[in-house]
C-alpha cells in the first residue's frame, strides 16, 4: 500500500496541495466571516446559509453550461486565474454598506467559477497521480480541507471578533492572491486534456454521457444527496449557537479529517465496496440528536462523530474513476464537485427555510432524518452494482 510520504514525493504534487491549502483556508474564513455578517445585519437563518453556502448553488448553471472547460483549459492558467478572481470576491464583499444583492451577486459569480475550478483541480490530481494512488492523493488533498477549515473557523472566529467580518474577509482576500501565487509559480505549464474549444454544447453532450450509465449514475447520486443533506445541517450552525459557531464548523472539520485519513490510508480494497453505505448512515445519524437542543459540549461530539462519515465520498470517488475514460476526468469529477456542492447549497436553503418556521434545533433533525432516508433507498442499487465487474463502464452504455 502507497504511502502519504510517496504521494508527496510526486513531482507537481506540491504545489497542487499548497495551492488548494491557502484556497480552502480563504474558503472557511470568508465563509464565517460572511455568514456573521448577514445574520448580524438580517437576524435570517435563511440569508445567513444562503451567504455561506449559497454558491454551491451556482454550481449546478457551471455544471450546465461551463463544465466542459475543465479538461479544455490549460490547468496552471486556470487555477492562478480563478484564485485570483476569489481575492478580488472576498475584498469586494469585504465594502462597507454594500447592499444585499451586490453581496448575492459576488457569491453568485464564484460559484460559476468554482463549478469549473473544481473538475481543472481534480482531473490535474488524476494526471499527475500514477492510477493506484488516485485515492490517497484525493485522501490527502480532503485532510488539507479539514485541517484549513479546521484552522480557518478557529482563526476566523478570533478574526471576526479582533478585526471585524469586514476586516476578516481582507485577510481571506489576501490568502486567495497568495493561492494564485502558489498555483502561477509551482504548477508546471501542461496542455488541457481534452481538444477543442469549451462550448455548452460540449458540456451538455459530456454530461448526458456520464450520466447515461446506471450504475456511474446512481454513484452521482450517492455522492451529491446524502452529503448535501448534512451540509445543510451545518448551514445552521450560525443560528443554532451564534457565538460558538466557528468551534461547531471546526469541530465538523476534524471529524472529516480523521474519517478522510483512516478511509484513504488503512481500508483495504477488499472491504472499499462495503463501507460506502455505513459511513453515510454515520454522517447523518448524530444530527438527529439536535432534536434534543444538545448544549455545546454534546453538540460538538455530535458534529465530530457525524463528519467522519464524509470520508464515503472517496471511496465512491475512486469507483466513479473506475467507470470514467481517462480523457473526460476532469469533468467527470467536475460534475461530482458541482453537483454535490450545487445540492449542498439547495439543502442549506431548504435547512433556512425550515428552521425559520420551526427552529435551527428541529430543521437539523429533519435534514438529518432525509439524509438517511436518501441512503437507505441509494443503498439496493451500490449493492448490485458492488457485484458487478470492476472496470472503465463505456461511456455510450
Amino acid at each position: 500500500m502507497l504511502t502519504y510520504r510517496e504521494v508527496f514525493r510526486v513531482p507537481q504534487f506540491g504545489p497542487l496541495f499548497a495551492t488548494g491549502a491557502l484556497q480552502g483556508a480563504a474558503s472557511t474564513t470568508s465563509g464565517l466571516a460572511l455568514g456573521t455578517l448577514v445574520f448580524a445585519s438580517t437576524g435570517s437563518p435563511l440569508l445567513a446559509a444562503l451567504s455561506m453556502f449559497g454558491s454551491s448553488l451556482a454550481q449546478l448553471i457551471g455544471a450546465t453550461l461551463l463544465m466542459s472547460a475543465a479538461d479544455r483549459l490549460p490547468p496552471r492558467g486556470a487555477l492562478s486565474g480563478a484564485a485570483l478572481a476569489f481575492g478580488i470576491g472576498a475584498a469586494v464583499l469585504a465594502v462597507p454598506g454594500l447592499p444585499l444583492p451586490a453581496v448575492f451577486a459576488v457569491v453568485l459569480c464564484e460559484g460559476l467559477v468554482a463549478a469549473v475550478i473544481g473538475g481543472v483541480r481534480y482531473g490535474l490530481l488524476n494526471e499527475i497521480l500514477p492510477k493506484d494512488a488516485f485515492l490517497l492523493g484525493r485522501s490527502v488533498l480532503n485532510m488539507c480541507s479539514g485541517t484549513m477549515q479546521i484552522c480557518g473557523y478557529a482563526a476566523g472566529g478570533v478574526l471576526v471578533a479582533v478585526l471585524s467580518p469586514r476586516g476578516t474577509l481582507l485577510v481571506a482576500a489576501a490568502l486567495y492572491l497568495a493561492g494564485a501565487a502558489a498555483a502561477r509559480f509551482g504548477l508546471a505549464r501542461r496542455p488541457p486534456r481534452a481538444a477543442g474549444r469549451p462550448t455548452v454544447g460540449e458540456t451538455w453532450r459530456t454530461n448526458r454521457l456520464l450520466l447515461s450509465n446506471a450504475p456511474r449514475r446512481r454513484v452521482y447520486l450517492t455522492l451529491w444527496l446524502p452529503n448535501g443533506l448534512i451540509v445543510g445541517c451545518e448551514s445552521l450552525f450560525v443560528p443554532y449557537m451564534p457565538d460558538h459557531a466557528g468551534l461547531l464548523f471546526a469541530f465538523a472539520a476534524l471529524g472529516m479529517l480523521v474519517g478522510d485519513t483512516v478511509a484513504g490510508r488503512f481500508v483495504p480494497l477488499r472491504w472499499r465496496g462495503q463501507l460506502a453505505t455505513p459511513l453515510l448512515l454515520l454522517l447523518a445519524s448524530p444530527y438527529l440528536l439536535f432534536a434534543l437542543r444538545p448544549t455545546l459540549p454534546l453538540a460538538l461530539a455530535l458534529a465530530a462523530l457525524a463528519s467522519a462519515g464524509f470520508s464515503a465520498s472517496l471511496l465512491l470517488q475512486e469507483r466513479l474513476m473506475a467507470m470514467t475514460p481517462d480523457a473526460m476526468t476532469g469533468q467527470a469529477l467536475g460534475l461530482h464537485s458541482s453537483g454535490m456542492l450545487a445540492m449542498q447549497g439547495i439543502a442549506a436553503a431548504l435547512a433556512g427555510t425550515l428552521a425559520q418556521q420551526t427552529s435551527a434545533s428541529t430543521a437539523i433533525a429533519l435534514m438529518a432524518a432525509a439524509s438517511v432516508a436518501v441512503t437507505a433507498a441509494l443503498a439496493p442499487g451500490l449493492r448490485r452494482d458492488r457485484g458487478a465487474p470492476v472496470g472503465r463502464v463505456p461511456v455510450e452504455a
